[in-house]
């Protein structure tokens, strides 16, 4: 059997076949500029992973040592990292009544800060939280924990065969895990988006600081991650349009089946589209500042995603599409 597209070569694909979801030159630009003034802060780095991420594990700085506390800590963080990321998936709730929600150390969390709490909470209290597919949810870490019982028990112990590589990181996450397998038919071809398993690569790099062991080799491979979120503040910001069409199926509550076209639309547009804007920065970092731009995709949804949360007010006109999945 044919190989599925990577995530890259997938959204171009499904970009210029799109019927409902449309990549705006104009928008691209927009992001691309507004990107470009943040260029010097820590905003475009891997140190604004901390932000989005502020209930992770904080592994210590001393890179250099090998004492056993440190360790422990790093290998804490890591395993955290590999534990949020295989339940990272749907957690829209069916009524707006039902959200999901964790208080942890005062502050109540919703969405996938919901789970981040969830476990963090559950290291130290040894709590239980109701969320939607608790099941799947169950299954899918059960499926990694086997994988990483061959490797000690230790995520690091077992990404550490892909050395580093970014690409090869993610190649070996969704081979060995199944869960992990983000993968559709579109238009004939097979095609990918690896949502999960490039964020968990891109979260290991951010919550090293892409220092020692997270100096990760070929970032610049990954995309975006495609969401939920981020195609609306993609929307909001111009460089995404959907179609009236869409958008009244999305208002009247429609619920897109993993793998429905428009839903691949979406996803695939939204990975084009910041592939685009990232080029755009830097031929204006190159143009403007004689400079080498180093800013990644997996970097750009690190800004939007918290940007989209940060707005949500501001584009709640702009409706998310709902898909039940594992995948994201």
């Amino acid at each position: 059997m044919e190989p599925p597209l990577f995530p890259r070569e997938s959204g171009q694909f499904i970009a210029e076949r799109s019927r409902d979801v449309f990549v705006e030159e104009e928008g691209v630009q927009k992001v691309a500029e507004m990107l470009y003034n943040l260029r010097h802060s820590d905003d475009l780095t891997a140190s604004a992973w901390k932000k989005a991420n502020p209930l992770a594990p904080a592994p210590t700085s001393d890179q250099g040592s090998l004492s056993e506390a440190i360790q422990r800590n790093r290998l804490l963080a890591l395993n955290w990292v590999f534990v949020v990321d295989t339940m990272n998936f749907s957690f829209w709730p069916d009524e707006e009544t039902q959200q999901c929600e964790v208080t942890y150390r005062g502050t109540t969390h919703t969405g996938y800060m919901t789970l981040c709490a969830a476990v963090t909470r559950a290291i130290e209290e040894d709590n239980e939280t109701p969320m939607p597919m608790l099941q799947e949810r169950h299954q899918v870490l059960t499926e990694g924990g086997r994988v990483l019982l061959e490797h000690g028990g230790s995520f690091r112990s077992f990404i550490s065969r892909a050395g580093n590589d970014a690409r090869k990181m993610v190649e070996l996450v969704v081979e060995k895990i199944p869960s992990y397998r983000d993968e559709a038919t579109h238009e004939g071809k097979r095609i990918s988006f690896y949502k999960r398993a490039q964020i968990l690569v891109a979260d290991f790099w951010g919550v090293m600081e892409a220092r020692g062991e997270g100096d990760i080799i070929d970032m610049d491979w990954l995309t975006m991650f495609a969401d939920y979120r981020v195609p609306q503040a993609l929307v909001y910001l111009g460089a995404l349009r959907y179609s009236d069409a869409l958008m009244q199926a999305l208002n009247n509550g429609e619920l897109l089946s993993s793998g429905d076209r428009r839903e691949v639309e979406i996803r695939g547009c939204s990975i084009w589209s910041v592939e685009l804007i990232k080029d755009r920065l830097c031929k204006l970092v190159q143009e403007r500042d004689g400079q080498t731009c180093t800013v990644n995709s997996a970097v750009i949804d690190f800004y939007l995603w918290p940007y989209a949360k940060q707005h949500h007010k501001e584009m709640a006109h702009i409706p998310i599409h709902h898909t039940r999945c594992i995948y994201y």
